[in-house]
């Protein structure tokens, strides 16, 4: 029996590692694996981008969200795995709680990074958000 499994990525060393690691054990994750990039909004509102060009901001990031997603793929379909790219625009910490329950995955593997408070050195500042949100199991890598 196949189970959904949710697998958010992003371009920074937490995610090479979770990819590392989910590719090691890949006898263990069932296929499809969906594969899900959020370019973060909140990132590109903070910097003092005039109203006027922040359609076109987002139409870069999302096709930088694009080629990073199929960047993402590669070592996956080299390893034969069957992967589902999805890309979202949104905050992270609302986007993958909201996809992780709306759509009935059964598995949420996300990596935590290394950030400097108690609770981001243990969880990720994403992850530990999520991690609290989610209703389905969570493997933290």
């Amino acid at each position: 029996m196949e189970i959904k499994i949710l697998l958010p990525l992003d371009d920074g060393e937490t995610s090479r590692r979770t990819v590392e690691f989910v590719l090691a054990n890949r006898e263990r994750f069932s296929v499809p694996l969906t594969l899900l990039h959020v370019v973060n909004i909140d990132k590109l509102a903070y910097r003092m981008i005039p109203d006027f060009q922040m359609s076109m901001v987002k139409e870069r990031a999302q096709a930088a969200g694009e080629q990073l997603l199929h960047k993402l793929m590669e070592p996956f379909l080299a390893a034969g795995l069957r992967v589902t790219p999805r890309l979202e625009v949104g905050n992270p910490r609302e986007v993958i709680p909201r996809i992780a329950d709306g759509e009935n995955f059964q598995l949420l593997v996300i990596g935590r990074s290394h950030m400097g408070e108690i609770r981001d050195v243990l969880f990720g500042a994403v992850a530990n958000y999520v991690v609290h949100r989610v209703k389905c199991p969570v493997l933290l890598v």
